[in-house]
């Protein structure tokens, strides 16, 4: 097995490690990701300009490779031009913070696990869901439980699996749940405020909002102290709406 790692927390984030450590028991692990924090960006990626790859080590190691870019730079960089071969696995994480709900239209660490889905690759992204806690043990354990099952099984094609952990010990987790994406949204407020010199500018207030939208949802699923595990698709066409549309006679 060719293993590609990926984040959006940095190359030097502990998730990261923690996830290396695991997947290497599995086979050869190949660690490329961001040079530095990129949470937020979404499936961005670089259209202009060079790409700074460097070699990271560790403990006199080679750990990975840092890219002066998203994690999709980091996946295309990786698959295109650094690894032997196209890896047969691609995972993403472990991220410090839930990815749940609205958070898989912003979030690097799907990001990146979907850019892998998108080159025909079985990809998985991994989140702790909170970012005080700092175990990732449990996590680690769970992404090479199902890993093997994903290698076992297989995934089709253009489908990556989005997968949060609680931030609890393994033995405290109540159990696995297969989830959907749940409904949230951010509330947000600008601040306005001004420099000594004058300047102004703006500081961002936001928190996360969750809507009750019953069991079944990834959101509910991590507030339940359960594992969540949600198959993504990259294609976002509500096919349901298509005859609906058809019908308001546009042409």
């Amino acid at each position: 097995m060719l293993i590609l790692l990926t984040n959006d927390d940095g190359i030097n984030a502990p998730g990261l490690k923690a996830l290396k450590d695991a997947m290497s028991e599995l086979g050869e692990v190949w660690v490329v990701a961001p040079a530095t924090e990129q949470s937020g960006v979404s499936h961005g990626f670089s259209l202009r300009g060079p790409l700074k790859v460097d070699e990271v080590h560790s403990d006199g190691r080679l750990f990975g490779h840092a890219v002066s870019g998203t994690p999709v730079d980091a996946v295309k960089v990786a698959v295109r031009a650094l690894l032997p071969r196209m890896p047969d696995l691609v995972v993403s994480g472990i991220n410090a913070g839930e990815n749940t709900g609205v958070d898989l239209l912003y979030s690097g660490t799907v990001a990146g696990a979907m850019e892998g889905a998108m080159l025909g690759i079985p990809s998985l992204a991994f989140s702790l869901a909170s970012r005080s806690y700092t175990d990732f043990d449990a996590s680690a354990q769970f992404a090479s439980k199902i890993c093997r099952k994903v290698i076992e099984r297989g995934l089709p094609a253009g489908l990556m699996v989005n997968v949060n952990v609680p931030p609890f010990p393994l033995d405290q987790i109540k159990g696995v749940r297969i989830t959907r994406q749940g409904n949230s949204f951010y509330e947000e407020a600008l601040e306005r405020r001004e420099e000594p010199g004058g300047v102004k500018y703006y500081w961002k207030r936001w928190a996360k909002s969750l809507s009750e939208d019953g069991n079944g949802s990834d959101v509910c699923a991590i507030r339940d102290g359960y594992i969540s595990i949600t198959p993504i698709h990259s294609r976002l066409t509500e096919t349901a709406m298509i005859p609906v549309m058809e019908e308001w006679q546009l042409g």
